[in-house]
């Protein structure tokens, strides 16, 4: 490991852990929209990520499957991808990837320690302290730009995307998979606010895709697009696809787009996975017209039906599916999915939830479908109080639940899954839901991932 760092001098971060100790430790400093610090961290850089083509992903839900997808594609088509997405599963290190791989220890540790004496500088100055995402997000740029060399970067969204640090670069293509109310204490609570922060993403003359539906959403990315002079692709407008059908395990669909149609097949669950394969597919389709990448049809259907996303709809151990459905799209279209995926008598869900959302609608889709309903504690800081969710639950009991609906609550998240484990006959299917806080942690117990680590 380097031991020397910009400027001469020891490293202040000795280990791994030290340096995302650090990085974390940043976290109290919160949310905090603008572009301000990441600038003042790029321009003493060098600005690294002007070297780089990045694929700027924004959207309420379907940001991770969709990233997947395209590194998935990209990669069997013989390109090198970076891939940098939050929150991450298992492991702080794979956020940052490199076909496929995560950094490396010793790489993380360098980098943060190129980057630490630039914090202290901002941190005293009138900027104030670079937050945890705003040094993940430099992190990344500089592993890519001097470290990793990728062919292209698959970039995802922190939150919203007008002024999400993520914003700072310019790609070759921008994707917003879909609007819908999440972080409404953030960016705003109609569906037109939340499009204009997600429409922010979008560059002049750079091409956009969407798989948007709401007429008010649409709205705000066509006059948002039209004013930067940027190609949309609209589906249902510029490009469509229709599902055909579930073969050998594979969901079908066939895509129409502008340049070319083809069939593809995807191992990923739900048919909300086809809208964002179909996305993904589009962009996939607007660098081969515009900038010339080599992608031909057997590599793209490889790469599609090899695409593997954790924790959205996955089959941990016989019986139990996770998935990381925490506002109420995400909750309808888990509604949906089960019974279209899986056979059961009884359904029983455990979940838990971060206390910074409203969760009435996410019980209104749930609610309908369970028979038992385990309600725990993710262990972070920000969970939210299971006695308040069951509250929620049974003011909408009469309304909305199932006849015979048994709420348990168990704060314990461990005892909890013990718990659904031993509710669910070999007939029922268990489901774990929510924030994936807890999903990283409930993965990590049955998979046995002694070292897994979560986060955003």
């Amino acid at each position: 490991m380097e031991d020397m760092i910009r400027g001469g001098g020891t490293a202040p971060l000795g280990t791994y852990r030290e340096a995302v100790d650090w990085i974390n430790g940043l976290i109290p400093f919160g949310i905090r929209p603008g572009m301000e610090r990441i600038l003042a961290m790029m321009e003493k850089l060098g600005n690294p990520h002007r070297k780089l083509k990045f694929i700027h992903v924004a959207g309420t839900n379907g940001k991770g499957s969709t990233c997947a997808f395209l590194t998935s594609t990209l990669l069997q088509s013989g390109y090198s991808v970076g891939t940098f997405t939050s929150p991450y599963i298992t492991k702080f290190t794979n956020r940052f990837q490199y076909n496929g791989e995560d950094i490396s220890e010793e790489t993380l540790t360098a980098v943060a320690n190129t980057l630490h004496p630039l914090v202290e500088e901002i941190a005293a100055s009138e900027l104030g302290s670079p937050t945890m995402f705003e040094v993940a997000t430099a992190l990344a740029i500089v592993y890519y730009a001097e470290h990793a060399y990728p062919d292209v970067v698959v970039w995802e969204t922190g939150l919203g995307g007008r002024l999400d640090v993520t914003n700072i670069v310019t790609p070759i293509v921008s994707i917003i998979t879909n609007v819908g109310f999440d972080h409404t204490d953030v960016l705003g609570d109609t569906l037109e606010q939340i499009a204009t922060e997600k429409a922010g993403i979008i560059k002049p003359g750079v091409p956009v895709v969407s798989c948007v539906t709401q007429p008010e959403a649409v709205a705000v990315l066509k006059k948002k697009a039209a004013e930067c002079r940027s190609k949309l692709y609209l589906a249902g407008e510029d490009f469509s696809y229709e599902v055909t059908g579930i073969r050998e395990g594979l969901q079908t669909f066939m895509f129409k787009g502008p340049f070319r149609s083809i069939e593809i097949g995807i191992g990923l669950k739900g048919e909300h996975q086809c809208s964002n394969a179909a996305g993904a597919m589009m962009a996939l389709e607007s660098l081969r017209q515009y900038m010339a990448f080599m992608l031909d049809d057997e590599d793209v259907q490889e790469g599609f039906r090899r695409t593997f996303w954790a924790g959205r709809l996955e089959e941990v151990s016989p019986r139990i599916v996770l998935d990381g459905a925490h506002n109420p799209e995400g909750a309808e279209t888990l509604a949906k999915s089960l019974p279209q995926f899986y056979k059961y008598d009884k359904l029983n869900l455990l979940m838990g939830m971060l206390a910074n959302k409203h969760h009435e609608s996410y019980f209104k889709h749930i609610l309908p479908i369970v028979d038992t309903l385990i309600l725990t504690e993710p262990d972070f800081r920000k969970k939210m109080d299971a006695e308040d969710l069951r509250a929620i639950a049974e003011s909408l009991r009469e309304k909305y639940a199932k006849e015979n609906l048994v709420i348990i609550v168990e704060r314990d998240w461990d005892k909890a899954l013990q718990l659904l484990k031993s509710t669910t006959t070999q007939e029922d299917l268990a489901v774990v839901s929510g924030t994936l806080y807890l999903i990283s942690d409930v993965r990590g117990a049955i998979l046995q991932q002694p070292d897994s680590e979560k986060g955003w």
